[in-house]
């Protein structure tokens, strides 16, 4: 009875995760918790979870990651990159995105190269950055570090009792895995659309400007006064007096007359302003002054803006900026920009203050697109030593002469003493959610696997494969993990498909080695949709696309991708009785 309720609990937080509006740590924790009450759960295990040495050393590479994200050496070969024909640049791209996402966090990749991308004029930013996004994804699936997804299913194998992962494990089935993929991603490259950069003539289209007029009986009063603060469908964004740029523009500033008075919104709301005396409105488009002021920003996967709105948090006292345009993939969203719920991935354009780039938490909302730097690039040889000691913590874990959490904790301390990372950094960075979310499903995986519930699945599997043997139930878990990472996370679905693999193989009395890689390869395979996994919704509002791009461009790529992971997965790791 436990094992069928548990089990209806887990379609419920399928359910949950799929719809969406509950962030997953939230529910992975919530779960947890609810768990330790009902007595399935006990404190030891609970907490014991939190300090698995996998988790750990997911933690401890993502903090190191932010670092060697500051290397400009990412930046200066993108230039190399991206000449010659689309094709080539389109084949170089992925190749070399891939093979720096074997080691390093894929996201922070993908975000060295998005600005550069958008801002060149050589080729359509949109031929590029969906095969950037796939490759380091298929870099990733090389190496134990390339992906978190990796080390989350290493920590479920080491909390199941199971010997841990090594470095270059992954490597044997993910190379030939990621040659190929990258071989069919420059072919299918052609399918995806030229769209037009975002350029000035597109930004100044969210712009309406009004002027006070001499005599208008608006001079003298606040903007709150002038109730200028609740248009409909327009929001007053900046000043331009004088020559100097007022921004944001706060509710107690006086007009005077002559002031250029900006708007934001739906421009052709026109009418709103009609009421208002002696503002004379003259056109849409924004003058020079105002475009030199513009950023474009992605939010981010670990943003706190998602899921909020710009009126909730307070946006301009947060950034000193003001928001201008939101686009979500091809769409420029409309209406009061105060009051639409924000999406990771979400590309917004940004009149910034003096004092936006000062400001500490950017680096944790945003990925820039243009404008300034949120900090500093290292220098070459602060660079060189930086990734030299990275490269030196991988080399002596793969050689087993140090466990790489060991490696990451001393090259962590070396950043932290050099300066090359702070303190405050961390604070502002720190992979919460993700340690929530994986901390909670590790003890999520451990009730289902003591309530019989996993031994139920493990029989319907065994139930349903028994007349086409081990092999196709390798199969079924894969799809099963293919799935699930489409319509949730990587990692959540990497959660919820190990307890069933791992049950599956015990199942069928076979080693779970090559159960738990499929596991590992499907919980990556997210390429028809752009809501499974960071890096497509980082690229997904710059380069302006649609659902159908992700689908044209990836199932070429799934269908390789699943081909060669299932044919070399039983070769590399055999079905050996356990």
């Amino acid at each position: 009875m436990t094992a069928h309720l548990v089990l209806g609990s887990i379609g419920l937080l399928l359910a949950l995760l799929i719809h969406g509006r509950i962030s997953p740590a939230i529910l992975f924790a919530s779960w947890a918790g609810i768990y330790h009450l009902l007595g399935l759960a006990s404190q030891q295990a609970l907490l014991s979870s939190f300090s698995n040495p996998a988790l750990a050393t997911l933690i401890l590479l993502l903090l190191v990651s932010l670092a060697l994200e500051r290397s400009p050496f990412l930046d200066l070969l993108s230039q190399l990159l991206l000449k010659g024909r689309t094709r080539l640049a389109t084949l170089k791209l992925a190749t070399f995105s891939s093979l720096a996402s074997a080691f390093m966090n894929n996201t922070a990749v993908v975000g060295a190269l998005l600005g550069t991308i958008t801002q060149q004029r050589r080729h359509p930013a949109s031929k590029l950055l969906i095969p950037l996004s796939y490759a380091s994804i298929l870099g990733g699936i090389t190496t134990l570090v390339g992906t978190s997804t990796n080390l989350v299913v290493n920590s479920f194998v080491v909390e199941a009792g199971l010997p841990a992962l090594h470095m270059f494990q992954f490597t044997l089935v993910g190379l030939p895995v990621a040659l190929a993929c990258i071989a069919v991603l420059t072919l299918s490259a052609r399918l995806l659309p030229a769209n037009a950069s975002t350029g000035n003539d597109v930004r100044s289209a969210y712009f309406l400007e009004a002027r006070v007029m001499p005599g208008s009986p608006m001079i003298g009063r606040s903007i709150e006064h002038n109730r200028l603060r609740n248009l409909e469908g327009l929001f007053l964004l900046e000043i331009e007096r004088e020559g100097r740029l007022i921004s944001p523009v706060g509710p107690a500033e006086l007009l005077h007359a002559g002031d250029v008075l900006v708007f934001t919104g739906e421009v052709d709301k026109v009418q709103a302003l009609q009421r208002f005396s002696g503002l004379a409105v003259f056109g849409a488009g924004a003058d020079a002054l105002l475009k030199s002021n513009l950023v474009e920003v992605v939010l981010s996967s670990e943003s706190d803006l998602a899921n909020r709105t710009l009126r909730d948090v307070d946006f301009r006292t947060m950034f000193d900026a003001g928001v201008v345009g939101i686009r979500r993939g091809d769409k420029r969203l409309t209406g009061q920009l105060g009051r639409i719920p924000l999406r990771v991935g979400d590309s917004l354009l940004l009149a910034a203050g003096p004092d936006f780039f000062q400001h500490r938490n950017l680096d944790r909302n945003f990925h820039v697109l243009n404008g300034s730097g949120v900090r500093p690039k290292m220098s070459p040889a602060q660079s060189t030593a930086a990734l030299t000691g990275f490269a030196l913590a991988i080399v002596l874990s793969a050689a087993g002469v140090l466990p790489l959490f060991s490696g990451l904790l001393l090259l962590l301390a070396g950043l932290l003493a050099s300066g090359l990372l702070t303190l405050g950094e961390m604070r502002r960075r720190f992979p919460f959610e993700l340690l929530v979310v994986i901390g909670s499903a590790l003890t999520i995986a451990g009730v289902v696997e003591r309530s019989g519930a996993a031994a139920l699945m493990a029989g319907w599997m065994r139930a349903l494969f028994d007349g086409y043997g081990v092999y196709a139930a390798l199969v079924g878990v894969y799809l099963i993990t293919m799935v699930l990472t489409e319509l949730v996370t990587n990692n959540a679905a990497a959660a919820l498909a190990f307890p069933i693999a791992l049950g599956t193989a015990r199942a069928f009395g076979v080693d779970p080695t090559p159960f738990i890689m499929v596991v590992a390869y499907g919980a990556s395979a997210g390429f028809l949709i752009p809501f499974g996994y960071q890096t497509h919704l980082m690229v997904y509002s710059a380069g302006r696309y649609r659902m159908r791009d992700f689908l044209r461009a990836g199932l070429p790529v799934s269908l390789t991708y699943a081909a060669v992971v299932l044919a070399l997965v039983p070769v590399f790791f055999p079905f050996r009785p356990s």
